[in-house]
């Protein structure tokens, strides 16, 4: 069974995602994919979500992951 992971980033630069990624990869996600919100008036993009995937074990299930942030903005 996949056990799936969003975060959510408001300031959208290389530094914030490599970070992101670096964060949650350490702890044993895999880095999936990452979908960036554009404003109009903007070429920038205004937030990102970056997608981790890992497989659950049976006895994993139910499970909180604790220790790091959802939202990633330092």
């Amino acid at each position: 069974m996949l056990d799936y992971k969003v975060v959510e980033l408001s300031l959208v630069t290389d530094d914030k995602i490599e970070a992101a990624v670096n964060t949650w990869v350490r702890q044993g996600w895999n880095f999936d994919g990452v979908q960036f919100a554009m404003r109009d008036s903007s070429k920038r993009p205004s937030m990102a979500f970056v997608f981790f995937t890992r497989e659950l074990d049976e006895m994993a299930e139910g499970e909180v992951t604790e220790g790091a942030p959802d939202k990633v903005d330092t």
